[in-house]
């Protein structure tokens, strides 16, 4: 984790140059550091003597955020929205909020119960990845009188029910909106690919560092000989972390078991979404070695290498823009080598118009 010190010098700037008593809403695409700022502007605003806790939607990104914190002495509490919001609720009504029928929280009731408290003096709230959270949750925080300083790419958007940044403005109220550019972590091979998945209407800047061009590299679907390629690459790159982007559950599980079963001695972390509290419920994706993650997990992360093995199953409409995100999401995870893989005699539809330039392509 970077100190302040160790921040380039626009990142500085720009925490230097927000006031701790608005509303500030900072985008930027992946890599210029919105993660770390966000932990460095909590630490700051308690720091100044404000109460703050720091959030994010998913559990995982919550570890890593609540690591990053510890790693600057920080002691701001790191939730997810869904924890905060029913800490909130039960502290104002005395009892849990409720659910829809799909399991989504009942947004009518939760509001209905902040125009009953209204405004009080509550905690700042620093949000990363604020793209990922409800309309609805922004516009509840404003009925609450809650400050918040929100850090969000509207391009790393993958479901319908996430926040465009206009909406996110909307719904706090009075924002002052920042951008931050520089990409700090992908190379300008990675950041190129990504590029061609970008939904913006302007082409990103790409960095200036230099690095491997990614690769398309076909198998032949056979679990136990892909397993093995994966179990060579780590063997070779002992110091990486390796991120093992996977789509389904069960593909995962079947990979993790599969590596466990060679003679290699590799440490191999797992982490599953709706798994019970445990083992494959925490990981540290800054931990070198193989890190076997889901898809939906992964935004806010970022690994030496990533590797997504099973590209074959994305042959819907190449121009579908949750798609695109997807994998504009997925390749600019990592910092070096980034391997697109898929089993079948066919690139899938979503690759096959990537020039050789950006995306070389090979044979396991």
């Amino acid at each position: 984790m970077l100190t302040f010190l160790d921040l380039a010098p626009l990142q500085q700037d720009l925490l230097e140059s927000i006031s701790p008593d608005d509303n500030h809403l900072v985008s930027g695409e992946p890599g210029t550091g919105k993660s770390v700022l966000a932990v460095h502007r909590a630490a700051l605003l308690d720091l100044m003597g404000h109460p703050t806790v720091l959030l994010a939607r998913s559990n995982l990104l919550r570890q890593q955020l609540a690591t990053d914190a510890a790693a600057v002495g920080s002691p701001v509490p790191v939730l997810t929205f869904h924890r905060w919001l029913i800490n909130w609720y039960q502290r104002a009504t005395g009892k849990a909020p409720a659910r829809t029928e799909d399991g989504l929280f009942d947004w009518v009731e939760l509001m209905s119960a902040a125009l009953s408290v209204g405004a009080g003096h509550l905690e700042h709230l620093v949000v990363d990845e604020g793209q990922d959270l409800p309309q609805q949750f922004y516009q509840l925080c404003r009925v609450l009188g809650i400050r918040m300083t929100v850090f969000a790419d509207e391009h790393q958007r993958i479901t319908d029910t996430q926040s465009t940044l206009v909406e996110i403005e909307q719904a706090m109220g009075r924002t002052t909106h920042h951008e931050i550019t520089g990409n700090q972590r992908n190379s300008r091979p990675v950041a190129a690919l990504a590029g061609h998945f970008h939904l913006g209407s302007d082409p990103l800047p790409l960095p200036d560092r230099d690095g491997p061009v990614p690769e398309l590299l076909q198998h032949t679907g056979n679990g136990r000989r892909f397993a093995g390629w994966l179990s060579a690459y780590a063997t070779a790159n002992p110091g990486r972390s390796i991120g093992v982007i996977l789509g389904h559950t069960r593909a995962q599980q079947e990979l993790f078991t599969e590596i466990s079963r060679l003679p290699n001695g590799l440490q191999v972390q797992m982490y599953i979404g709706d798994a019970p509290e445990g083992r494959y419920r925490t990981l540290n994706p800054g931990k070198a070695g193989i890190s076997i993650i889901n898809r939906a997990s992964v935004k806010g992360l970022g690994f030496d290498t990533v590797i997504v093995p099973d590209t074959h199953i994305d042959n819907g409409d190449p121009t579908a823009a949750e798609l695109r995100m997807r994998y504009y999401v997925m390749a600019t995870r990592t910092r070096q080598e980034l391997y697109l893989c898929y089993a079948g005699g066919r690139e899938p539809s979503i690759l096959e118009d990537v020039p050789a330039g950006m995306l070389r392509r090979s044979i396991m």
